[in-house]
């Protein structure tokens, strides 16, 4: 039998001193201190889009590349990058493109083709500045400008902006696991496709602000959207809200929290990038299932004016200011540390049957979704194994809690 046997330390709430944040300047080798867009490709090389060109970043050896208007590929139509996206070839199976996004439309560079392919509205895009760029399952870019959302599948494109969009611009483009799309809106709220019909979820019907900003689709499926008046959750079957609006505690009088970019590391917890204005004072803040946890400068980031999130294989989350960028590493899966020794959770990731074996005198198990509600309990009577079947579940992350009279251990579980 294969299983996953684990002795671990395990948190409530989490411990400022756990993680470890290292931060990058002009000083380190950063192009330029204004960071607008960041991504990882899949060797864990992180690029930051700036207002002077492109950067990439080895962190395993510290070099850096770069490409702006002079050097190396350098017919880019515009040294300032406002988005950044790795993403597969659909035509060459394997290998990664590197997309970018400018004012004057989006560029793209194959490998083994060292040069810039540009689209703009006379070849392809609906609009020429864009706003996000983004992949499906199947390869395909999906290109969000200020005119409407372009799809390239690798040889040809299609477009859909207003009335279908119900407000032209997008800003974020998400797939759920039906493989439906959803479109943020800059002033339309979200707009979801389903192939044939498009719904709006708006203010009239829910949501926190017709302003979203940033969208994030979770393994349960719930949809996260960020937006400038704080969080709207949409459950799984696309009935309910829940709403977020403090997720980062920010002094008076800004008490709302504007939502500029979302992420999801593999513990399943939900990275927001907190952005209210040159004057005021922003961050991050994760979602562990239970509550936020917040980061702001005080705690050692870099700048407060934050403009976009990338997490790595690692989990280290990289946070793009407009003054550096930092790296927030050994980041606890939960606070302070209780140990419960000679635990077995057999097999993780499973297909529905888990089975957990202990020492300790246990008292009852919990399983909670990523959004932190429970969903299924299970008494322990003077047993040292217990089988719990999760095969109801959808395909996801989940939390396993076991529960005794003093210690609590806190360990994700995936359901495939």
């Amino acid at each position: 039998m294969n299983f996953f046997s684990f002795l671990i330390s395990f948190l409530f709430l989490i411990n400022s001193n756990a993680q470890t944040i290292t931060n990058y300047t002009t000083a380190d080798g950063l192009l330029n201190n204004f960071v607008e867009c960041i991504d990882v490709d899949v060797d864990d090389n992180i690029w930051f889009g700036t207002s002077v060109g492109l950067q990439g970043l080895n962190p395993l050896s510290s070099s850096w590349e770069i490409y702006n208007l002079v050097g190396p590929l350098s017919g880019m139509v515009s040294e300032n990058v406002k988005e950044i996206k790795l993403t597969k070839n659909p035509l060459l199976v394997v290998q990664e493109q590197f997309w970018i996004g400018t004012d004057f439309g989006a560029q793209v560079v194959n490998p083994g083709n060292p040069s810039w392919i540009t689209y703009d509205n006379t070849n392809g895009l609906v609009g020429n500045q864009v706003k996000s760029i983004d992949e499906d399952e199947n390869g395909g870019t999906w290109i969000g400008t200020n005119q409407g959302v372009s799809y390239f599948d690798g040889n040809s494109w299609v477009s859909y902006s207003s009335p279908d969009l119900h407000w032209s611009g997008v800003n974020a483009t998400v797939f759920d696991s039906n493989g439906d799309k959803w479109f943020a809106s800059p002033l339309g709220g979200v707009t979801h496709f389903d192939g044939t019909t498009f719904t709006v979820y708006d203010t009239s019907n829910g949501l926190l602000s017709q302003n979203v900003t940033a969208l994030l689709i979770d393994n349960q499926d719930n949809k996260w959207i960020g937006t400038g008046s704080g969080m709207s959750v949409l459950n799984a079957s696309n009935t309910s809200f829940t709403q977020h609006t403090r997720m980062y505690i920010m002094p008076p009088p800004d008490t709302l929290n504007p939502v500029v970019d979302i992420a999801m590391d593999s513990y399943g917890r939900i990275w927001v990038a907190i952005y209210v204005g040159y004057l005021a004072e922003g961050g991050i803040a994760y979602w562990d299932g239970n509550h936020w946890e917040d980061f702001h400068v005080s705690d050692g980031l870099v700048g407060p004016n934050v403009r976009g999130l990338a997490i790595d294989s690692e989990d280290n989350v990289w946070v793009a200011t407009s003054t550096g960028v930092s790296k927030i590493s050994s980041i606890p899966s939960s606070l302070n540390s209780v140990s419960i020794s000679n635990v077995e959770v057999f097999p993780n990731p499973s297909s529905g049957i888990i089975t957990v074996s202990f020492d300790e005198n246990l008292k009852n198990i919990e399983v909670y979704n990523v959004l932190g509600s429970l969903i299924q309990s299970e008494k322990i009577h003077f047993q040292n194994e217990i089988s719990i079947n999760l095969s109801h579940l959808s395909s996801g992350i989940y939390h396993l809690v076991l529960r005794n009279e003093n210690l609590i251990l806190n360990q994700k579980i995936i359901i495939e």
